[in-house]
């Protein structure tokens, strides 16, 4: 099976560095200019997270297609750290513990990073149902979304943060219905 994952575009809050989970931020002028001079791969079935930068990078790249929502795969509640970035909260001690876990401890009254992961995770699973072995879907998502389910199936195997994309790219990838192999960055 072929699926392919595209980051959406930038934001105001991705320009500025903020956590922007929860937010239901449009596309910035310059995502909207970026998405334009990247080249794409053609469209499979559509399927989006329902957030807005979602939704329109999936309609400025695939204008013609009609994604399927899928609300799992929407991006983690960063809680108390929420449309803040880093320097701004340099000086909380709870953003310091949650550097210190490595990432990995909870958002304060937000969502835990392993709770996000094993959403997006059965999300993922979810689009796949009743999908045949020859299918190709292509998923218009987080950076978070898509690096929760690299980390999970994709071979060679690596940590979450290693999956990092930039805005408006991507993988194409084969999946066997255990393991993802990267064939070509977008």
């Amino acid at each position: 099976m072929r699926i392919d994952f595209i980051r959406h575009g930038k934001t105001e809050g991705n320009l500025d560095m903020r956590y922007i989970g929860r937010t239901d931020e449009p596309l910035s002028f310059a995502g909207i200019a970026e998405l334009a001079a990247i080249n794409y791969p053609p469209c499979g079935k559509l399927i989006a997270s329902p957030m807005k930068r979602c939704l329109q990078t999936a309609e400025l790249i695939f204008p013609d297609t009609q994604p399927t929502i899928c609300e799992a795969l929407r991006e983690c509640d960063f809680g108390d750290f929420e449309g803040r970035n880093y320097i701004e909260l340099s000086l909380d001690s709870r953003y310091q513990r949650w550097i210190d876990s490595g990432g990995e401890a909870p958002f304060p009254n937000g969502e835990s990073p392993a709770d996000f992961r094993k959403r997006c995770i059965d999300g993922f699973l979810s689009c796949l149902e009743n999908e045949p072995d020859d299918a190709h879907l292509t998923f218009v998502v987080h950076g978070g979304t898509i690096m929760a389910v690299m980390e999970h199936f994709a071979v060679p195997e690596k940590s979450y943060y290693d999956w990092h994309t930039a805005n408006g790219h991507g993988f194409v990838t084969e999946f066997d219905g255990k393991k993802i192999t990267v064939t070509e960055k977008i």
